[in-house]
């Protein structure tokens, strides 16, 4: 007759707390549950974090020869340049992207459309529906939609925020010795495929922790509203938010007003002013944009550097520039300058290229993440059969 031997190994560790298990158990199903989403959102995230590098190597129409500030035309010139050659058109606003850039125009249309910055000629007209914009729309929405899409990936960075913490106690050893050290933050690269596979996730996991824990961040802070909220009074904000509405709201506009002319005008004499007076970072990139009505505020955007922008408002009437504008990125308090950064601490842009490097290596290996764990549960599932004893 035949009999299952069931005696527990010597060998075998004191039982796991309550708490242990149900990380354990937590990690593994909702490992499982989310793992193809954050394989598609951390691969799409490496390749969107040199989409402004790649695009620029790979399309010659974004380029042009660099020449001195003064030769680039005004935003009333380049306008009228672009409705001469486009009637149809209806233009709401012009990106200047630099001196050695095209200017970017805003027109309600499928196709984007850049021009030259010292003689208006069109340089290129293309789809807006191109590669990178394909991968963005996986990045965030799954190809799925902006309803459905955006409810998934979500959640999924959300169980994938938490999937990090309980990843950490499992990875916290018991013991500090050298066998635990080298275990816990060495890889056997010689090692079998599964012991292999084992540290890839473990040990990789560790060192991928602080950026993998903030760039998830940054992601809830964008999508879930209270996530936002909740992080910007952490850091400080709401104390005196209620001060600065009041002093917003209390700015007399009894300043000696200059007669409207147009918003080409008004448009050609902002941009000079953000240019020359306000700007303080890559002050040759401006975003001008035309008021849909003549009541609207005049907008503009300035110092664009490491994926932070600068919103500037201007009365239309007297062009002055309202209180309700943004300060210099630096010169603002820390939970405002986190708000602002939210975006540039997301897709590595903050640092510069370096960081976007090193966000690279972080968002290939928590795409990685997923696929390690799977095949350590595959592999545990694998498990030969317990001893049987005649």
């Amino acid at each position: 007759m035949s009999t299952i031997n069931t005696k527990p190994s010597k060998t075998k560790s004191k039982s796991k707390s309550r708490f242990s298990k149900i990380n354990a158990w937590l990690h593994l199903w909702l490992g499982l549950a989310s793992g193809i989403v954050v394989v598609i959102m951390g691969v799409t995230g490496c390749i969107l974090v040199f989409e402004h590098e790649i695009k620029g190597l790979t399309s010659p129409w974004l380029n042009v020869e660099a020449q001195s500030p003064e030769k680039v035309l005004p935003p009333s010139q380049i306008y009228a340049l672009v409705r001469k050659a486009l009637p149809e058109k209806e233009i709401h606003g012009l990106w200047y992207n630099g001196l050695d850039k095209t200017i970017k125009v805003d027109v309600e249309s499928d196709s984007l459309i850049y021009v030259n910055p010292y003689n208006g000629k069109i340089t290129g007209m293309v789809d807006h529906e191109d590669f990178f914009h394909e991968i963005d729309e996986g990045h965030r929405y799954l190809w799925l939609g902006k309803e459905i899409g955006t409810a998934i990936t979500s959640w999924a960075t959300f169980i994938f925020f938490f999937l990090l913490i309980s990843g950490l106690i499992l990875w916290f050893p018991k013991k500090w010795n050298k066998t635990t050290i080298n275990s816990s933050f060495k890889i056997k690269w010689n090692a079998k495929f599964k012991r292999l596979n084992y540290d890839l996730h473990n040990v990789m996991g560790f060192y991928t922790l602080i950026l993998a824990l903030l760039i998830s961040l940054t992601g809830l802070i964008m999508t879930f509203h209270w996530v936002r909220e909740s992080t910007y009074w952490i850091t400080g904000g709401w104390a005196n938010e209620k001060e600065k509405k009041e002093q917003i709201l209390s700015v007399k506009k009894d300043v000696l007003a200059t007669p409207q002319l147009d918003k080409l005008t008004d448009a050609d004499f902002i941009w000079n002013k953000v240019r020359k007076e306000i700007a303080k970072e890559n002050k040759e990139a401006v975003i001008i944009h035309f008021p849909d009505e003549p009541k609207d505020d005049f907008y503009a955007c300035t110092d664009m550097h490491n994926g932070n922008w600068r919103d500037l408002y201007f009365d239309p009437k007297t062009l002055e520039l309202l209180p309700n504008s943004r300060k210099y990125i630096d010169d603002e308090k820390f939970h405002d300058w986190m708000s602002r950064s939210n975006y540039s601490l997301h897709v590595g842009a903050i640092g510069g290229l370096t960081t976007k490097i090193i966000y690279f290596a972080a968002s290939l290996i928590c795409a990685s993440l997923p696929i390690t764990g799977f095949y350590i549960w595959l592999g545990r599932k694998k498990k030969q059969k317990p001893t049987v004893k005649s």
